[in-house]
């Protein structure tokens, strides 16, 4: 038994790991044979560093790769050299990754004025590049990706054929030879005389607008210092006070500006190259990120937008400018104008961004599927997962059958769960238009077509009226199988289970927005007992009611107004609105409120956040989702940590009631002590809640989901309290907490129904 046979599971397909295997067992003399099949790569092996093989094996594997297990057994081999064999005909399982940011290997070539990829913006190799958005069908092969239509060059050709070389079996690498090719259009489609990159580069330094096709769709691009320019991006695109992300050449650059720690550094220079979330420092890009502390920061993350540094730089030969400060910065807006989907095509950003961008940086290698950029906080924890993430599964605790879930209506994802792992699809955003449906219905042929499934289930809200219910229940007939409703709140515990391997009962905190609850029940602040499929409702926030139902989300005042009302301080509400919003009428809201006109009753904590932002001033209307929220955590953490009004919230019979900390704020003349004040107040509430209902149910293990978990403030209090008294704190760490992690949910609850028997 002088040999071994090794499998390795994960990400080991289209990642260049057959030739890191053949590279490891050259140098050390083995010989054997490795090859691609249906559950990852298999490896036989022999020889008498063998030992040594398997030490190395995980821990020099390849940039993309991602190994989740590998099984080795001895066997008895005569074998002759080493060599890639070929793949057996169901190797497709695991064939398709996430898009990665550019390798340093494609960078220093794109910089090397005698390398045949001198300035080229398609350069790409087994490294890094293109993956989910070109990739139309299984097997991962050229031919099934948006590369098929560029033969390969006879250069480009001996790379792809060679094992020694990088590019062996690269999908979609390219020369300037054989490759796609950059044009810079004007608003009518004709080409612009002279260099792309630095035509495009001349326009935004003299403030234009340009559109540039990246990985998974278009940028909206402007420079970040001309705050003429931000602005004009801003009313073109109608987006008023929504943040904008900054692209900047290195952290370095951006120093000045945000916060850099060796959390943000990392994960800005990571291969995923998402957009993080800093701390914003006093020198602020005027109108990037108006109201709050946090600035949305990211690096380059393909040749394309490498080069325009490359070219503001003046063309420099070899990679030391890459770490020198650089002073152009850039914002960088996913170009999906009027709430609709990610523009991808090139006639559809000339038709869809007319009006928005004065020219049009454009490339001939299609986007097969639209995946706009990940957004994460230190830690890392997500806001939005999409590109350098999707679709890298999540592994399950158990089998069982395909499920499809089709998520919630507001920052829409998918699910397939195939064999022990969950599929999470990029951001879809929200369902209000056709457009955005027609995305999801894109995205759900994809996912199922790239993973060669057809669910046995299918799950979807309890929302009757949601436009991903109506697909799922469409779909469900269309393919005759059983459909799954899940409760909204149900779901956002049950996806932190998922991806924990929690089967056993775990108390949950839901605090969330606006989610349809039993009963017609309109839930956001709940306290939930969750094992699997079951979920016990274990108490809730006090109801407020919601004057003008879904106006009031937009219109904080508006729900400040209604709390006052209902904890019978209906006193307060005339001298507290001429001094805060003396626009504002309070007579017809009292009238509403008088008369129970249209004011339904919720236990959001979303919608408590609204509440006391507009009490203490910070904000009567919202432009965009959480605004309100958003800028009170900011104010919040310019205070730094207060203590918690002890009296500020009462709790009876399972019910937790902040009425006493709302008379306070609206008597607050410092919104900023106001802001710190009520978060202290509403976490310390919390953390006694959850130690009531740990006592009476014996349970230690505490799950925190919903948009309000991504309140930093909140879940640092969380954090503390509840270690030191000896409950686990578990949070969302490969998903969203927010409603982009609703789909996860939603199928591991439909799998786990599916076992159950039926009465």
């Amino acid at each position: 038994m002088n040999g071994r046979r090794i499998r390795v599971r994960g990400l080991v397909q289209g990642v260049g790991f057959r030739p890191y295997v053949w590279s490891l067992a050259d140098q050390l003399g083995l010989s054997g044979w490795v090859r691609n099949d249906g559950s990852g790569v298999s490896i036989a092996i022999a020889g008498h560093a063998v030992d040594a093989f398997l030490e190395r094996l995980p821990k020099e594997a390849p940039r993309l790769a991602r190994i989740d297990s590998i099984d080795v057994e001895p066997v008895a081999l005569e074998l002759e050299g080493f060599s890639i064999l070929e793949s057996v005909a169901d190797a497709v399982a695991t064939a398709i990754g996430p898009d990665a940011a550019v390798c340093p290997d494609c960078v220093a070539e794109i910089c090397e004025p005698d390398n045949r990829r001198w300035r080229y913006a398609f350069t790409t190799c087994t490294h890094c590049g293109p993956r989910y958005t070109v990739t139309r069908h299984i097997p991962y092969d050229r031919a099934q990706t948006s590369l098929h239509k560029f033969p390969l060059c006879p250069e480009c050709a001996r790379e792809y054929g060679s094992v020694t070389d990088r590019r062996f079996h690269a999908e979609t690498t390219c020369c300037p030879v054989c490759g796609p090719r950059l044009q810079l259009c004007d608003v009518v489609g004709e080409v612009i005389p002279g260099d792309p990159i630095a035509q495009t580069l001349q326009m935004l330094r003299a403030g234009r607008i340009v559109a540039i096709k990246g990985l998974g769709g278009f940028h909206l691009v402007c420079d970040a210092r001309n705050p003429q320019s931000v602005a004009e991006l801003r009313q073109r695109k109608q987006r008023e006070e929504k943040p904008l992300a900054v692209m900047a050449l290195n952290t370095a650059s951006l120093q000045q500006h945000a916060l850099i720690g060796e959390q943000e550094r990392d994960l800005l220079q990571s291969v995923q190259a998402p957009i993080v979330l800093c701390r914003k420092l006093e020198e602020e890009l005027p109108g990037t990120a108006p109201g709050l502390n946090w600035l949305g920061t990211m690096l380059p993350s393909n040749p394309l937008q490498l080069l325009l540094w490359h070219e503001a730089c003046g063309r420099p030969a070899g990679v030391a400018w890459l770490n020198e400060p650089n002073d152009l910065l850039l914002v960088m807006s996913s170009a999906n104008p009027h709430g609709e989907p990610l523009v991808s095509d090139n006639s559809e950003a000339l038709r869809r961004l007319a009006g928005i961008a004065d020219a049009f940086l454009l490339h001939d290698r299609d986007i097969v599927v639209r995946c706009d950029d990940s957004v994460v906080r230190p830690g890392p924890r997500f806001i939005r997962r999409a590109r350098g993430f999707t679709p890298v599964p999540i592994a399950l605790a158990q089998d069982g059958p395909v499920v499809l879930a089709l998520g919630g209506h507001v920052k829409n994802t998918v699910c397939v769960v195939k064999g022990r792992e969950a599929y999470l699809s990029q951001h879809i955003g929200g369902l209000d238009n056709a457009a955005a449906i027609g995305f999801l219905e894109e995205t759900v042929s994809h996912l199922l077509g790239i993973l060669d499934v057809r669910p046995d289930i299918i799950a979807h809200d309890l929302h009757p009226d949601y436009a991903s219910t109506r697909e799922a229940l469409r779909l469900a007939q269309q393919w005759s199988v059983p459909s799954v409703a899940v409760l909204h709140h149900h779901a956002h515990i049950a996806s932190i289970c998922a991806e924990h391997g929690l089967d056993g009962p775990v108390l949950g905190l839901a605090l969330d927005g606006v989610g349809l609850g039993q009963k017609g029940g309109l839930w956001g602040g709940e306290l939930l007992r969750v094992e699997g499929a079951q979920c016990e409702r274990l108490g809730h926030l006090l109801p407020m009611r919601l004057p003008g139902g879904d106006r009031a989300a937009r219109e904080p005042w508006r729900v400040a107004v209604g709390v006052l009302y209902d904890i019978g301080r209906s006193d307060l509400v005339q001298p507290w609105l001429r001094q805060r919003y003396p626009h504002r009428e309070a007579g017809p809201i009292v009238t509403m409120l008088q008369r129970d006109l249209n004011c339904p009753s919720t236990t959001s904590m979303g919608r408590l956040f609204d509440a006391a932002a507009g009490l203490l001033g910070v904000r009567d209307q919202n432009h965009y989702e959480g605004q309100a929220a958003m800028e009170l955590e900011g104010l919040a953490q310019q205070i730094g940590p207060v203590q918690p009004s002890e009296d500020g919230f009462l709790l009876r019979d399972d019910v937790l009631d902040f009425s006493p900390l709302m008379v306070r704020l609206a008597a607050c003349d410092n919104p900023a002590l106001g802001a710190a004040l009520f978060h202290a107040t509403v976490a310390h509430g919390l953390v006694q809640w959850v130690f009531a209902a740990a006592k009476k149910s014996q349970l230690t293990r505490l799950a925190v989901g919903g948009g309000c978990a991504m309140n930093e403030i909140l879940m640092g209090y969380l954090r503390g309290a509840l270690s030191q008294a000896g409950i686990d704190l578990v949070e969302a760490r490969r998903a969203p907490p927010n409603d982009g992690g609703l789909a996860l949910g939603q199928a591991w609850i439909a799998r786990l129904e599916s076992f159950r028997p039926r009465e």
